[in-house]
């Protein structure tokens, strides 16, 4: 009941068809489905519907399979049998799809690693992940012979239709099912494990070295620069064994403190520490800053969004507008707590009088830039 709950009423999703046309259930037809959800009942899994979404920030598109409302149901099932289990093994660092954990934990276990401590960092990002992970890798970890694994197999195997053509899967989940968050995170099981072999496994040896992951993007931190290093050669090599690989355009090296480029962008936030001067040193002696902001991607995609209301409210009251825009800004302002530095977000966003304004005669800026400038501040 609970499945059928969460995919007729609670997810967003729930007005999106699989091949079968078939959108959120009246409330007559939800108890028939909760009557009929069996693992093991026979039926042949449909293929799923491919829909081609637009990534954000970029143009190239990423791949959405949507399972019949039925199929959904029965993913929330399983779900709702794996997940405690896997639960109880998971690594401790992985963030990404886990009930009670999210975007700002990661964060948090971040600025843990690094606040006392200037260290190197791998900043990278598993290419296409959802879309190639290892069927008989991914079998193999759940290591079972239960109905349950055969009915995953079904799902992994029952192919796609894109635009009516039928297309048989070798490799992937489908990112929109509703069980493939847990399949992922059940694939990458064990990287974390994997990679502090490479430090001594002592207490203190196994603390110096830092591993975040929030689904299919990681950070390693260590303050030896060969350490991260020889973590980035057996990475690749682990993910080679489910399928996987490292995305090319996306695999830096850097440091927290110094360099051309210090620092590093993850989950939407910048993390980097700054120096200081002589006599602004902590009780504890660090020549350091620790600072986590909002990245520039992120400010730059909310002034957008903010830039595009205003524009499409040009003949709105000022009530209006501002109600259509406090909504946005508390989003920020929610995202940007914890760890980072709300008062940066505010210095980057005053500055912006949006597209190309200009002050009117007596020097001040029109009601819709002061409007604007509230709004974001």
């Amino acid at each position: 009941m609970i499945a059928v709950r969460q995919v007729t009423q609670q997810n967003q999703g729930k007005k999106t068809a699989g091949v079968d046309g078939e959108i959120a259930l009246k409330p007559s037809e939800r108890q028939p489905m909760v009557r009929q959800l069996r693992v093991n009942d026979g039926k042949k899994v449909k293929p799923t519907r491919r829909v081609w979404i637009p990534k954000p920030g970029r143009d190239e598109k990423r791949p959405l399979g949507i399972p019949t409302i039925y199929d959904r149901a029965l993913q929330g099932l399983v779900k709702i049998a794996l997940e405690p289990e896997w639960e109880a093994v998971f690594e401790a660092n992985s963030y990404g799809f886990r009930p009670g954990r999210g975007c700002h934990d990661a964060i948090d276990a971040i600025f843990a690693s690094i606040n006392n401590k200037e260290k190197w960092v791998l900043d990278a990002d598993i290419a296409k992940c959802f879309d190639r992970i290892d069927h008989s890798a991914l079998l193999e970890k759940l290591n079972n012979s239960s109905p349950i694994r055969r009915k995953i197999r079904e799902w992994l195997k029952a192919g796609v239709m894109d635009r009516h053509t039928y297309q048989p899967t070798y490799a992937g989940t489908p990112q929109g099912g509703v069980i493939s968050p847990l399949l992922a995170n059940i694939a990458l099981h064990g990287m974390e494990t994997e990679v502090r072999k490479i430090v001594p496994a002592h207490i203190i040896g196994q603390r110096e070295l830092g591993v975040v992951r929030y689904a299919d993007d990681f950070v390693v931190m260590h303050k030896n620069r060969k350490v991260i290093e020889q973590a980035k050669e057996v990475i690749s090599k682990w993910l080679e064994g489910i399928g996987l690989e490292l995305k090319p355009e996306k695999k830096r090296i850097a440091h927290t403190c110094e360099g051309e480029e210090p620092g590093f962008d993850f989950l939407g936030f910048n993390v980097r520490q700054y120096k200081v001067g002589k006599y602004k040193d902590g009780k504890k002696g660090k020549k350091f800053k620790t600072l986590i902001k909002p990245s520039n991607k992120a400010i730059k995609t909310h002034k957008e969004k903010l830039k595009a209301v205003v524009d499409s409210h040009k003949a709105a009251p000022q009530a209006a507008l501002i109600n259509r825009l406090n909504p946005i800004s508390a989003h920020l302002c929610r995202n940007a707590t914890g760890r980072s530095n709300i008062p940066t977000v505010g210095k980057y966003c005053i500055t912006w009088n949006g597209n190309g304004s200009k002050k009117d005669s007596s020097g001040k800026h029109s009601k819709t830039e002061r409007i604007r400038s509230s709004a974001i501040c």
